[in-house]
């Protein structure tokens, strides 16, 4: 992953639009540790494979970004993303890391569903 350059992110939203395509969309704030610190509140919000048609897509910010998908019925969106790829598949691959590295935030979106 790189960090995320809106040009290019923006592009590869917009190629997601008018068709049927996948998300993923997950954020945690740290459920895979929260038996570390019984204290913490864990807060986990997780979408997978959810088939939508889009009519707009937009990236937004100066850095965390916000990423968003205008449906027919309402908008996805995701807040805080840092780094992006487009991998071989073709998919966009958004996510956004803590100043200490760890995943935060990770939205996707594929024109086939996501198998792994």
């Amino acid at each position: 992953m790189r960090e995320i350059n809106k040009k290019d992110v923006q592009a590869s939203l917009e190629s997601f639009l008018h068709q049927p395509v996948y998300i993923h969309l997950e954020t945690t704030t740290g459920s895979y540790s929260a038996h570390k610190n019984e204290q913490s509140m864990t807060v986990v919000a997780f979408i997978r494979n959810a088939k939508v048609v889009c009519t707009s897509a937009k990236i937004t910010g100066d850095g965390p970004f916000r990423a968003g998908l205008k449906t027919e019925d309402g908008w996805i969106y995701a807040e805080g993303l840092t780094d992006y790829t487009i991998d071989h598949e073709g998919r966009l691959l958004l996510a956004g890391h803590l100043p200490e590295g760890k995943l935060a935030i990770s939205f996707q979106i594929s024109k086939e569903p996501f198998t792994v």
